[in-house]
């Protein structure tokens, strides 16, 4: 609906007056926290100077605790402060470019009057600090913006439902206080809104969303009865944008009960978290914790083992089909993925229970002091009844108890005086002092030489003894590794469980195992497994837990994920039609049948905003359900199909498209390889002729301009323009490629073109030829 110019004039009116008042309470807090900084500044600048220090006894030693401790909380009072103004002002910058987006009319049942609630990415009170002029965008009365038309609503506030009639629903779009664009409409978002903000040119990290949420992504956003959030989307249906504007609006909602660091969120590769980590600050929030599922496998097993990635598994399994052990592989992969696998490792557990672990000899000087034998006798001869880790704790302690026995009786051995001799002067120093200490707050008398003899011999011991201390403190003296091999001991024969090549995947597990290195199918199991041995390193303080790309996680992970954060949501996410790694054969899929006692929810997002409209027509078509994905209405050019004719044409043809991507005023370019083998040797070839960035699984920037990136590590990311460097037969020609095929092309956003000789991948010979552009290169 056309808006006369007269209201455009009063519409901006407002905006000067909102963005005045922030202005104004912009220096007003800035002369605030120039004084606040000036006071931390003098604080740490003279912090001992206000702090007396003695230590000459008890008294005077708690004194100069309490001192330091006074200083201290003055310091973090004078910091708090700082940040908390310094967010403030952020929020009123934000608020004088662009102070809002929404606005709609509202009047309460039985109210004879309207009010205008107009929505942003913060509320903001008048002068007297009496009624809103602006709404936060995840307030309860917000939510009759995105989930309702003109007419009857209602919105569910604290307390309970609030019915009545919106007469008015106006949209903005308002960039540095001036107003764009201003529109009234019918629906939810309306389309106008939605092609300003889709036809955007791509940046190197996430926007927020909050102006264009969808209803369906509003319920997402704001549902918090679920345990379990499974959301179910097709590649660029808004996913991972709707689920950080739900961390905003659970931060928002729980504000005196959930703090940022309580929320995690796995994410599928380092670059993602760059992408998305300007999402929850542009929305005046501190983000969330962040990691991939591999940076958690290996701060938890890196230290003794190095832990295949998921990225090496991927690579195996697109290049190593003439390895004669490659379907062993993979039958490990898919048996080694499922739920049954951490039943048989819980059964395993039990067994050993019963009949005890490997154990490997504590050795001193070369020779065993503790033999494993003794190890696992004194282990057995705990009740049965106790838990692993239980009985773990007590051998621990009967291990240190031996080690302590054996410094005692080492002190006297004739090393350790020659060992002294060598000693280099501060230590002597040091002992001396000791002793000199020892003597003043005592009455008894000592022979200085015999004290410090003996504190030398002490000191010399301990040091030798410092490693074995903490191997038997770390559980060192269990062979894991063996004890997890001997899973594959049991017969497979009589348990209906194990798959029919069983004693194999066992014989290849042990192989892979040599060197310390873990395929990246046993990580989790073994990590479980250690888990269960040691004690299960359990995060009590995670309340939220998030998981993007979902379909590439397994059900052991799953379970293994929720057992390590037990206090935890989940929010589920993700895409099957994108599940391109062998090992999550069916998690996603199953997720809600692993979790039968969470009050589960699912949300399946059909409409897809990232490409155009023939981009999503096009690559639809690639995929059995595609005709249930639903294209936003942006136009845009076909796809296009470029069929160089030459080998030696093949190099110019895509640094010709790239440069006229480029002309065409795209930021960012993706030429996207099919494996990381095939980046490196695109990136040799291109990089003399053009500037190129090639993106590897290490890399943790997203950068614009053109870049080179394995199909894989393209994921939950998206990209102006996409050229698929090589869309032949002979690359992409086997079933099991064909969501990986779809995923690299659905990351367009504007443009996609494909490249190929000889003959097209049998994927592509599948599309109706009405919904592509063919095009022939010499």
């Amino acid at each position: 609906m056309s808006i006369s110019k007269e209201e455009w004039k009063l519409e901006q009116k407002r905006v000067n007056h909102v963005v005045e008042l922030a202005k104004k309470r912009i220096g007003g807090l800035g002369g605030y926290i120039a004084e606040v900084q000036s006071d931390i500044v003098d604080i740490r600048k003279h912090f001992w100077d206000d702090v007396t220090v003695n230590l000459d006894d008890a008294t005077e030693a708690a004194e100069t605790a309490a001192s330091m401790k006074q200083q201290s909380e003055l310091l973090a009072e004078r910091e708090r402060s700082f940040r908390h103004v310094n967010t403030e002002i952020e929020r009123l910058r934000r608020i004088e470019d662009s102070p809002y987006f929404g606005r709609v009319d509202f009047r309460e049942e039985g109210e004879s009057e309207t009010e205008s609630i107009y929505l942003g990415i913060a509320s903001m009170m008048d002068e007297k600090g009496e009624d809103f002029l602006i709404y936060d965008w995840r307030a309860p009365i917000s939510s009759l913006y995105y989930d309702h038309s003109p007419g009857h609503v209602s919105f569910q506030a604290p307390e309970s439902e609030i019915k009545g009639e919106m007469t008015t629903k106006r949209q903005y779009v308002i960039r540095r206080g001036k107003i764009l664009s201003l529109f009234d409409t019918g629906l939810t978002i309306g389309d106008e809104l939605l092609q300003e903000v889709l036809g955007r040119q791509a940046d190197a990290q996430m926007r927020s969303i909050v102006a264009t949420i969808q209803k369906e992504q509003n319920r997402l956003i704001r549902d918090e009865k679920s345990q379990l959030l499974i959301v179910r989307g097709a590649a660029g249906s808004g996913k991972t944008s709707a689920a950080l504007q739900r961390i905003a609006y659970l931060l928002y909602r729980y504000r005196d009960q959930l703090q940022a660091n309580q929320i995690i969120l796995f994410s599928p590769n380092p670059i993602f978290n760059s992408y998305v980590s300007s999402v929850l600050p542009e929305l005046g929030e501190e983000n969330m914790q962040q990691a991939t599922f591999q940076q958690y496998l290996d701060r938890h097993l890196g230290k003794d083992y190095q832990v295949e990635d998921p990225f090496q598994q991927v690579e195996y399994t697109l290049t190593a089909q003439q390895d004669v052990d490659y379907q062993i592989r993979i039958d490990g992969v898919h048996f080694k993925s499922t739920e049954e696998f951490l039943q048989i490792i819980d059964d395993y557990l039990v067994h050993l229970g019963k009949k005890g672990l490997w154990f490997q000899d504590i050795c001193y000087r070369g020779e065993p002091m503790v033999t494993k034998e003794e190890i696992k006798r004194q282990f057995l001869s705990y009740d049965t009844t106790r838990s692993i880790p239980l009985r773990m704790d007590l051998l621990k302690e009967w291990l240190l108890e031996r080690l302590s026995i054996k410094a005692k009786q080492e002190e006297k051995a004739d090393w350790v005086e020659e060992a002294i001799e060598l000693l280099p002067d501060e230590v002597y120093q040091q002992i001396q002092q000791r002793v000199q200490r020892k003597e003043r707050f005592s009455e008894e008398t000592f022979d200085d030489f015999e004290r410090q003899r003996k504190m030398l011999k002490e000191y010399v011991v301990k040091k030798q003894f410092k490693k074995l201390y903490q191997s038997v403190r770390r559980l060192h003296f269990i062979d894991f590794r063996q004890t997890y091999l001997n899973i594959w001991q049991q017969d497979g024969q009589t348990d209906s469980r194990l798959p029919h090549d069983w004693s194999r995947i066992g014989m290849q597990t042990a192989r892979m195992f040599t060197k310390k290195r873990i395929p990246y199918e046993d990580a989790t199991p073994f990590l479980y497994f250690k888990g269960q041995i040691e004690g299960f390193p359990k995060d009590l303080s995670i309340r939220h837990l998030f998981i993007d790309e979902a379909q590439d996680y397994t059900p052991f992970q799953f379970l293994f994920l929720k057992r390590m954060f037990p206090r935890s949501k989940m929010t589920i996410l993700g895409d099957l039609n994108q599940s391109i790694f062998a090992h999550a054969s069916d998690g996603f899929q199953s997720i809600g049948t692993l979790f039968p006692e969470q009050r589960t929810a699912e949300i399946v997002l059909h409409r897809t905003y990232r490409s155009t409209e023939p981009i999503v027509t096009f690559t639809r078509q690639f995929i059995p359900d595609g005709k249930s994905i639903q294209p936003f209405a942006r136009d845009g050019a076909l796809p296009r199909l470029v069929h160089v004719r030459q080998p030696q044409a093949w190099i110019k043809a895509i640094v010709k498209s790239a440069k006229e991507r480029l002309e065409q005023g795209f930021k960012t370019v993706a030429i996207i390889c099919k494996t990381a083998a095939e980046a490196d040797e695109v990136y040799q070839k291109l990089h003399p002729l053009l500037e190129v960035h090639l993106i590897r699984k290490e890399s943790s920037n997203f950068e614009t301009g053109v870049l080179i990136i394995p199909s894989y590590l393209a994921k939950g990311v998206e990209f102006d323009a996409v050229i698929i460097y090589d869309a032949s037969l002979s690359v992409y020609n086997k079933e099991s490629e064909r969501k990986l095929f779809y995923t690299a092309c659905t990351r367009a956003m504007h443009d996609l073109e494909l490249f190929y000789m000889d003959e097209l991948s049998p994927f592509v010979q599948e599309v109706d030829s009405k919904s592509y552009q063919q095009v022939e290169f010499d």
